[in-house]
């Protein structure tokens, strides 16, 4: 038989080998058919809410998964992906009030256990088990070596925790070459994390340095608490206490800091403030001294962390030494030394350092008091006695004096797991360094200790400076302190990630228990390795300058602390059974806190919150938050509601019942008869974040009976339409199915309000002013395009309405003229004089089409009729009257929110003889007023507004004044079919600026493109002097205002009924009557929601940009006329703190000069702001925003040379001679003088050019300042005007001396007037400040630049000083912010 190779190289027959193949290709086969079959398998979407933990509460698992999988495949594949222990959590549903758990080892399919299959969401919650939270899944060998974990591995985690591998803090600062273990839960590494409450990271690792120290816990929990004698809450060893007894004992992941911070006296504000955490150190120690004065723990901060060293200097030629005695808490090593280019390489470097001598010389000679003379000398630091517990603080936080940047110093400093401080003690002084203190007569203070490296200054004491000659000390008392006993090991490093401008701390500590490092993560606690340490020493990748980047950003060791190898002192931590005994009552009464937490958070999750409306028989309609447990029913729901809609009293509680509401489509879902034991968790669909459906409380009278509602109905609301007395009545509901028939539809409506079917006209609403009449029988309701919530309107009568086209007849006439008819509230001026009489001015609906113009001229003389009546009043008017219509002129300038209209009511409408529209506000729709006001604040987006707000007197003078308006009241509506197009900062799409050199070079007449039509306004007359009016006249109803508003007086305030079609300048005719002057003299004011007012001008415009219960407000002066524009004009002060002033409002025309403008501008100066100027020595330019723009000549012409648009604003400013400017083709240049030697800048001067060349520029500058050609320098300032710069910049901010030839070129760009030009001599260098001085400098220049409102381009971010206070919290100042 054929022998052939096999895959394990053994001889095989080649029969065999075919067989196998063959086998082979069958299996496959099934393979293909069991995934085709699984394909076509049902699948099942389940979406799994991690609801162990708040920070998880908002993510979701998403599994598809076939129909087939069984419930204990389900847990694996959750426990899988959420990164959890199969076993430690349990599933339930979340969509229904059934919470019990799904079975772990359940073989039931996904279809058999109630899940839905084809694409439906099944709700699913992921909860503790037995009220242990999940165990996070790690790797078998995590617990032994966790860093041989693969990267595989860490895909799976993407539950609660921090799962990208990185023990270093947040994501902002965690470095991407970390790979850290697995995070592993409490429950394995038996630590609880600390909760960061915004920026006291740095707090969380001290503490959990603190906590892990068994010298300093085991003391802490020896101290008793007297309740009587200090309040708990501002008790700061007991907060400390109850935290470590949490740390210890707590089930949690992690604690909350926020009572420890409070018995610091912080507020919430504190928790922003990023501090140091060597400062934080020092502080908490000194406030736990002063608490722990008169106690067996008064002397303990001493005892662990207080060491001693001297600070001497010795005479080199006789060999005496003064010296004094100073304390530490911590040593500070410099990273590099200042004005070097190499760091410190390890810790013990920097050690050496520190107390390496310097020799005082030459200028810096010692005055010896035993040589009587000044000699060379040796100063230096020496180490007389170590603390127990030693901390090293790394300096990585420096200045850079060349950039005026804080910085971090991101070298590599290496530090030893064990650290033999034996080379660095002083053996010539030390007796007994660790067992004696030193006892000398020199000064002692806390804290540490100064040199040129040190943090703190020395004291001064009177015994300091003892002589003492090292000669007579003998060598044989000099021992060598054994280095067993000097010998210190490590067990906490604290890390900063980061930069200067800010980073997140993080601990690694080692437990003296296990041996074990962990990191210590705010919350996140894990186990990590030695090479994670070595990780920490710090190194910056590539090559980088003196001083790394002030943003770098970079991981590294801050703090270290190592503790004394001394069998005899190392203590163990207290176990729970060694407690004494009243933190044995401190665990059980934390404990029960725990517990009652435990149930509370219960509750909450079991609780439902949705939205709960009511129609309150007195208060309207009313809206809160209905929370009830789940298991609560219906009937218990409804009582809770019932009192908290506070209804007692008003309504009987079986009036009452809660039905499923749409508050957005208005709409009546469903009610639940039969189910008032039916607890609220079903009904609702189990208790979720939000719900797509809200509740009503429903009333009724008791004489009422409640109607049912099925779900799939449309809620109707029938308006009920009579062609007779043309009024349309309040709605009535009406609930239909969908799949009715139109004809079916019209029964339901004859039996709710007893109209004929068979006449019956029904006429739904679709959309806003979309009528669409059901004329089609057996069209159902679906078809002709009903929804939830529907508007329709109906007539029964037997006129021959019917037999005309729907949109020829009265009824569409009546129904278009409802849908556009809004209410307006108009407030008359004070000198109004005409009556407030209901007056109905509006043309018959009923009318012929060859009607509207005899009847627009009827109405006509009816107004000229009540014009001539109101003109006779006003003459026969007298002072008791004008008294009786207004007070004074300010209370009739006062305006209020629309808000103070939400419930007013329309008066009671009656028809008349003009057979006018009377709508009753009842019947106005709850949208129409929703959309009011999101209308309102459309069109507020789309005013023009002035930038300037300056003036804000709204006071008028008499109606014979030329111009009477506000001065920030003109802007106008937008009209996008007439003139150019306002932009935001002042600009318009007719800059004059763009082109206007170019042609003046070339010699051609300067015009600008123009509209034919008024940009800014239109006039009320055509150009045969004829009301544009005239041509159409719509609805319009006023009368007086019913209602008690005390800023809108009922005799000064009418309620106006309009159609919106009806054109501003149609509106202001109607107005005539009732403000006493023609419409060309008064304004129209409208005012928005924030009391802001903006004049309406365009006449041509409608109101349909108006809303119901719009307010407007009437104003005497003259309306513009055509082609004449409203003008603000500022005055320009370059040399002043507030180089914009406004003075007044004006009136340009089309076809005017400058000159002409002047000549009227000025007396209006003169007269109002007491400026009496020449008008040779006045200019007009462009203003735009604060910035001055092109000089306009005394020739150019407005709208010719002058593009000119509403609400346009100009720039008078004062001369000291004539006009220099003559020309289109000159330029006007600001000057500012910048002196580098006495760090100030001069005045502005204007420089006049001919041409835009740099060299002209230059000559004149040079000329002016006097500085020689080849020594000046000048640069284009920044931003807007005045471009002001800290004189901490300028010199080298700017760029100076540009290498072009002329203005108009990158990087200048100067080619119109008003740019500001700063210069220099270059034979001036600035400044030697002193470091103070250059601080003092910085802070008047913040102060200048942030008063003048300009940016400052570097503020260092102000630290708030870190304190902690002992008497509960710092006295607040009244009139600080």
């Amino acid at each position: 038989m054929e022998m052939v190779p096999s895959e394990e190289n053994q001889f095989v027959p080649k029969e065999g080998l075919f067989r196998s193949c063959r086998q082979s290709v069958i299996d496959e086969i099934k393979r293909i058919s069991q995934i085709h079959n699984a394909a076509e398998e049902p699948r099942v979407l389940c979406i799994v809410q991690d609801t162990t933990s708040a920070k998880t509460v908002n993510e979701r698992l998403t599994l598809n998964l076939p129909a087939s999988t069984t419930l204990s495949r389900l847990y694996e594949d959750v426990a899988h992906k959420a990164g959890y222990v199969n076993g430690t959590f349990d599933l339930a549903w979340g969509n229904t009030s059934n919470m019990a758990p799904l079975e772990h080892n359940s073989e039931m399919s996904l279809s058999d256990s109630r899940f839905e299959p084809g694409g439906k969401k099944n709700f699913l919650q992921l909860t503790d088990k037995d009220g242990e939270q999940p165990q996070v899944a790690s790797d078998e060998s995590g617990a032994a070596d966790s860093s041989g974990l693969d990267d595989s591995s860490q895909e799976r985690f993407i539950g609660p925790l921090q799962r990208d591998g990185s023990a270093g803090g947040s994501g902002d600062y965690s470095s991407p070459s970390y790979s850290y273990s697995s995070i592993l839960s409490k429950s394995e590494t038996g630590y609880v994390g600390l909760v960061n409450q915004a920026m006291t990271c740095y707090l969380n690792s001290l503490l959990q340095t603190l906590y892990m120290t068994p010298e300093f816990r085991n003391a802490l929990y020896n101290w008793e608490f007297e309740e009587s004698e200090e309040d708990p809450v501002t008790s700061i060893p007991y907060q400390l206490q109850r935290l470590f007894v949490l740390l210890q004992t707590s089930k949690k992941r992690a604690i909350e800091t926020t009572d420890v911070t409070r018995s610091f006296g912080w507020d919430s504000s504190e928790a922003w403030q990023q501090h140091d955490v060597q400062e934080l150190c020092r502080v908490m120690f000194d406030a736990l001294e002063q608490k722990w004065k008169q106690t067996e723990q008064a002397d303990l901060i001493n005892q662990l962390y207080q060491g001693k060293l001297k600070d001497y200097v010795r005479c080199l030629e006789c060999g005496y030494e003064s010296w004094r005695i100073d304390t530490y808490l911590d040593i500070p090593l410099v990273i590099r030394p200042f004005g070097a280019s190499q760091a410190y390489g390890s810790v013990e470097e920097a050690l050496q350092a520190f107390i390496q001598p310097e020799t005082l010389d030459g200028p810096n000679q010692y005055f010896c008091e035993r040589c009587k003379k000044k000699c060379d000398a040796r100063k230096g630091l020496r180490f007389l006695h170590f603390p127990y517990l030693l901390t090293l603080q790394l300096k990585r936080f420096d200045f850079d004096y060349t950039t005026m940047h804080r910085i971090k110093l991101n070298d590599r400093m290496s530090f030893p797991e064990e650290l033999d401080m034996s080379p660095f003690i002083d053996v010539e002084d030390e007796k007994s360094p660790q067992t004696e203190s030193c006892t000398d007569s020199g000064a002692e203070n806390e804290g540490s200790c100064h040199s040129d490296q040190m943090s703190n200054d020395f004291s001064t004491d009177d015994c300091v400076d003892e002589g003492i000659c090292l000669d007579s000390t003998s060598s044989t008392d000099r021992a060598l302190k054994p280095k067993s006993l000097l010998t210190f090991e490590l067990f906490s490093v604290m890390v900063h990630s980061g930069s200067a401008a800010g980073g997140h701390y993080y601990a690694y500590i080692k437990s003296f228990s296990d041996g074990q490092w962990y990191s210590f993560n705010d919350q996140h606690v894990s186990k990590i390795t030695q090479d994670d340490i070595r990780k920490t020493y710090g190194g910056s990748s590539g090559s980088r300058g003196y001083y790394s980047s002030a943003f770098a950003s970079s991981t590294n060791a801050y703090m270290l602390i190592y503790r004394l190898k001394d069998p005899s002192r190392n203590a163990k931590f207290l176990a729970v059974d060694d407690f004494p005994e009243h933190i044995k009552s401190l665990v059980q009464k934390e404990k029960e806190s725990e517990e009652q937490e435990k149930r509370q958070r219960e509750i909450e999750r079991n609780t439902c919150k949705i939205k709960l409306f009511c129609v309150h028989p007195v208060k309207m309609m009313m809206e809160s938050k209905l929370e009830v447990h789940k298991d609560k029913t219906l009937r218990e729901a409804t009582e809770m509601a019932y009192k908290l809609m506070e209804l007692e009293g008003v309504v009987p509680p079986d009036c009452c019942r809660l039905v499923k509401y749409d508050e957005f489509h208005e709409y009546l879902e469903r009610s639940y008869e039969g189910e008032e034991d039916t607890p609220m968790g079903l009904l609702l669909g189990g208790v979720k974040s939000s719900y797509m459906f809200d509740l009503l409380l429903e009333t009724r009278r008791p004489d009422q009976v409640f109607q049912p509602y099925k779900p799939g109905e449309v809620m109707v609301k029938v308006h009920v339409v009579d062609l007779k007395t043309e009024t349309i009545g309040l709605p009535v509901s009406v609930r239909a199915y969908l799949n009715q028939s139109v004809t079916e539809f019209k029964q339901l409506i004859a039996q709710a309000i007893g109209l004929s079917a068979e006449t019956m006209r029904v006429v739904l609403e679709r959309c806003y002013n979309d009528l669409r009449l059901l004329y089609v029988p057996n069209k159902t309701l679906k078809a002709e395009g009903f929804f939830r919530s529907n508007k329709v309107f109906v007539e029964s009568s037997e006129l021959t309405d019917h037999q005309v086209a729907f949109t020829d007849s009265l009824l569409w006439k009546l129904l278009d003229r409802h849908g556009n008819t809004i209410r307006l509230f108009v407030l008359l001026p004070e000198q109004s004089p005409g009556t407030l009489a209901s007056r109905t001015l509006c043309q018959k609906a009923g009318e012929d089409s060859d009607g509207p113009l005899e009847g627009s001229k009827g109405n006509r003389k009816s107004v000229e009729a009540i014009l001539e009546e109101s003109t006779e009043k006003l003459k026969n008017l007298s002072l008791q009257q004008q008294q009786q219509q207004g007070s004074s002129a300010s209370d009739s300038q006062k305006s209020s929110d629309t808000s103070d209209f939400e419930h007013i009511e329309s008066p009671t409408q009656e028809a008349d003889s003009n057979s006018s529209l009377c709508v009753a506000a009842d019947s106005r729709e709850l949208e129409n007023r929703i959309s009011a006001s999101s209308e309102a604040e459309q069109q507020f987006g789309c005013e023009e507004r002035s930038d300037s707000e300056v003036n804000n007197d709204r006071s008028t003078s008499s109606v014979d004044s030329d111009i009477l308006s506000s001065s920030h009241s003109s802007d106008t509506l937008c009209n996008a079919d007439s003139g150019p197009i306002q932009l935001a900062n002042g600009l318009d799409s007719h800059s004059i600026t763009s082109s206007r050199r170019s042609k003046a070079h070339e010699g051609k007449k300067e015009t600008w493109d123009t509209a034919e039509e008024d940009s800014g306004t239109d006039s009320e007359y055509d150009d045969n002097g004829k009301s544009k009016a005239e041509a159409q006249y719509l609805y319009f109803r006023a009368e007086a205002n019913s209602q008690d508003d005390a800023a809108w007086d009922t005799q000064k305030c009418l309620v106006v009924h309009v159609d919106k079609r009806l054109t501003l300048a149609a509106f202001k005719q109607n107005l005539e009557p009732y403000v006493g002057v023609p419409s060309s003299q008064f304004k129209v004011f409208r005012v928005y929601s924030n009391n802001q007012e903006f004049e309406s001008v365009r006449l041509n415009e409608t109101l349909s940009s108006f809303s119901d219960d719009n307010k407007i407000t009437i104003r005497l002066g003259r309306a513009l006329k055509k082609g004449e524009y409203r003008v603000k004009v500022f005055q320009l002060l370059v040399n002043e703190t507030e180089p914009c002033k406004f003075l007044v409002d004006t009136v340009f025309a089309k076809g005017m000069t400058v000159r002409q403008s002047k000549e009227e501008v000025l007396p209006q100066l003169k007269e109002q702001c007491k400026l009496d100027l020449n008008i040779d020595r006045v200019r007009l330019r462009k203003k735009t925003w604060k910035n001055p723009g092109t000089v306009f000549l005394d020739y150019h012409v407005y709208e010719e040379d002058i593009s000119i648009s509403s609400n346009w604003e100009v720039f008078l400013e004062v001369l000291d001679d004539s006009e220099k400017m003559k020309s289109m083709s000159q330029l006007a240049i600001l000057t500012r003088r910048w002196s580098p030697a006495t760090m100030k800048l001069g005045p502005f001067q204007e420089v006049i050019l001919e041409s835009s060349s740099v060299e002209e520029l230059k000559e004149k500058l040079s000329e002016m300042s006097g500085i020689p050609l080849e020594n000046l320098e000048f640069a284009k300032g920044r931003g807007t005007f005045p471009c002001d710069i800290s004189v901490l910049e300028i010199h080298q901010d700017l760029d100076w001396n540009p290498k072009v030839s002329t203005l108009n070129v990158w990087p200048l760009y100067i080619c119109d007037d008003g740019a500001v030009v700063f210069y220099r001599d270059s034979r001036e260098d600035p400044q030697e400040l002193s470091e103070d001085e250059r601080n003092e400098l910085m802070k008047k220049e913040s102060s200048r630049l942030l008063k003048t409102g300009h940016r400052v381009s570097y503020s260092p971010r102000k630290e708030k000083a870190l304190k902690i206070y002992l008497d509960g919290g710092p006295v607040r100042d009244p009139g600080q912010d």
